[in-house]
């Protein structure tokens, strides 16, 4: 992780509530607890893990214990944890993936709850009491909560930054009112401890192991919900080395998930529609972006680069209309062109995936963190 002192956070002061609270106070007051464990997957973190945790701790409703799990770090991460009082745990050597770190600390938890968050993730500080109030009825096994960048400054977050905006306000409310979200989160997500459990952990088979397990609750019949009040703040890429690490994890990922859940998405009629109209964006649009448009401009008419400019306005509505709500309305809109960018280096990065995956069948199974 690079520190990031340098960068102004986005959060403004009502997101992100009283960070300043140890954990003696957080035992002191009178904030009630909810049967939750929190477990933190923490590799060399030591320059933004007790944002995190701090954040956890000025919790409205506060989780039973915290949980960081020291992943053969070589900095201050476990040190600085434990002075703020949360309890650390460590695996004879790092377990290679956050998967792996996060599974090592599942046979230690015994509240019905388990809260899994990404060690560079703040809260708003009412969104632990959001997704627990959603564990309402008996088969929902997952909640998720609004992503949000922590900091929107160079062209790689201010591309992201959009594309939250956008994916959350718009495609995720789809997928939330069809009570299929095609993924609960990895950053930010509470569970059902006896359904981790139950399917064993957080699976290794694929890079993008919060898709699998979402895939598989649906499989099995059960639900995953979105709360978009719910909101969290990571830590993105800010420059195109850890936004290709982490975009390529993302689309290996995803056709791994694809080719592994092939069979049981086909019986769940929502995830078989939007699924395949990913797959569809993600493979043949991404052909006509990259390749069909500019041949079509060059030897036919410069006109077909409009088509550049098509869903401009499926962009830039839902991205406006959220950034509006939060006041950040010329963040959003100056950001857009950023998006544009990183989705022609995304539409890049996952075609090589494809080729990769299904016909050099060379898969990605290395982890590799992407920040």
């Amino acid at each position: 992780m690079i520190k990031r002192s340098s960068h102004q956070s986005t959060l403004n002061s009502s997101d992100q509530g009283d960070l300043s609270l140890s954990q003696n106070t957080v035992k002191s007051d009178s904030r009630p607890l909810c049967p939750v464990t929190v477990i933190v997957p923490a590799y060399n973190e030591a320059s933004c893990i007790a944002d995190t945790i701090n954040s956890l701790l000025a919790q409205t409703l506060m989780a039973q214990e915290i949980i960081v799990i020291d992943d053969g770090s070589t900095d201050q991460t476990a040190e600085i944890c434990r002075s703020l009082g949360v309890t650390v745990i460590s695996p004879a050597k790092n377990t290679g993936s956050k998967a792996g770190a996060q599974n090592y600390a599942l046979d230690q938890i015994q509240t019905p709850f388990t809260l899994a968050i990404d060690a560079d993730t703040t809260l708003k500080n009412d969104a632990i009491e959001k997704l627990y109030t959603a564990m309402t009825e008996d088969d929902v096994v997952a909640v998720c909560g609004f992503v949000i960048p922590q900091y929107v400054n160079t062209l790689w977050e201010r591309g992201r930054y959009v594309e939250y905006l956008m994916a959350f306000t718009f495609y995720k409310e789809i997928q939330s009112y069809y009570e299929k979200p095609l993924i609960s989160s990895g950053c930010f997500s509470l569970f059902r401890t006896d359904y981790l459990k139950q399917i064993g952990g957080w699976s290794l088979r694929t890079m993008a192991e919060d898709m699998d397990l979402t895939w598989t609750a649906y499989q099995l019949g059960k639900k995953v919900r979105f709360v978009a009040d719910a909101i969290c703040y990571p830590i993105e890429p800010h420059n195109f080395h850890f936004m290709h690490k982490q975009l390529k994890r993302w689309a290996h990922g995803f056709i791994q998930n694809v080719r592994l859940h092939r069979q049981g998405i086909l019986h769940v009629p929502f995830l078989r529609s939007i699924v395949s109209v990913m797959c569809w964006d993600a493979s043949v649009a991404s052909i006509f972006y990259l390749f069909v448009i500019p041949i079509l401009a060059v030897t036919m008419s410069p006109l077909f680069l409009l088509g550049y400019l098509i869903d401009l306005p499926m962009v830039a509505v839902p991205t406006l209309v959220k950034a509006y709500s939060r006041d950040e309305t010329w963040k959003a809109l100056t950001s857009i062109p950023a998006f544009m960018v990183l989705r022609v280096v995304n539409s890049v990065i996952f075609l090589k995936a494809l080729v990769k995956e299904l016909i050099l069948k060379t898969p990605l199974t290395t982890y590799e963190k992407g920040h």
